[in-house]
C-alpha cells in the first residue's frame, strides 16, 4: 500500500500544514520502527508500523487548531476519528483503526461521556500491538513543537489530562518497547 498516495491527496499543497503532518509522522514511523527492530520477540509488522504511523494523523486539516495550521472547523479532539472515516473510504480499514484509537492513550467510552468529549460514546483504545505501538509512540512528538522528542516523563506529564489509567498504560509500555 502506498500511503503517501493517501497524504498526497488530502494535502496536495506544499504549505506549513503538510510539512508538520510529514515532519511529526515520520518522527513516530522511525521510532515505531525502532521499536520493532529492538524487539524481534513482538513479532511486529513493519511495514504496516511505518503506514499507520504516516498516517495517524490524516484528519488534522478538518480540525481547527490554528497553531499548528489547521484551520477546519471540528474539534481537535476529533481527528482520530476523521482520520479513521476518510481512511475507510480508501479501504484501509487497519490503519482507521490506528487514527481512532490513538488519542492519549486510547479513550474508554467512560472517559468520552464523563469529559464531555464531542465523539461517539464508545471505546477508542487501542488493541492489536501495533496500534499500541503507535499510540505510545506517538506521545514522545508534539505538532507544537516539530523535530523536538520528549523524554518518557515528558511524554507522561503530557498524558496527565487523560488521567492515571492513561499514564498507567503507558508506564506498561514504557516496560514492554523501551
Amino acid at each position: 500500500m502506498d500511503y503517501q498516495k493517501i497524504i498526497d491527496k488530502y494535502y496536495p499543497e506544499d504549505n506549513d500544514l503538510r510539512k508538520l503532518l510529514i515532519t511529526h509522522s515520520r518522527q513516530v514511523a522511525d521510532r515505531c520502527l525502532l521499536i520493532a527492530k529492538k524487539h524481534p520477540e513482538l513479532r511486529l509488522d513493519a511495514e504496516f508500523l511505518e503506514e499507520a504511523a504516516m498516517l495517524h494523523d490524516l484528519g488534522i486539516f478538518r480540525c481547527n487548531a490554528p497553531g499548528i495550521y489547521c484551520m477546519g472547523d471540528e474539534p481537535y479532539i476529533r481527528h482520530g476519528l476523521i482520520g479513521g472515516q476518510l481512511l475507510r473510504q480508501e479501504g484501509w480499514d487497519r490503519h482507521a483503526r490506528v487514527c481512532e484509537r490513538h488519542t492519549g492513550t486510547g479513550l474508554t467510552a467512560w472517559d468520552i461521556e464523563q469529559q464531555q468529549l464531542p465523539l461517539p460514546h464508545k471505546d477508542f483504545m487501542p488493541e492489536e500491538l501495533e496500534e499500541q505501538v503507535v499510540c505510545y509512540a506517538d506521545k514522545f512528538y508534539s505538532k507544537t513543537r516539530p523535530g523536538s522528542e520528549r523524554t518518557v516523563v515528558e511524554a507522561m506529564r503530557s498524558l496527565e489530562k487523560f488521567g492515571w489509567d492513561g499514564i498507567r498504560r503507558f508506564q506498561r509500555w514504557v516496560d514492554i518497547f523501551e
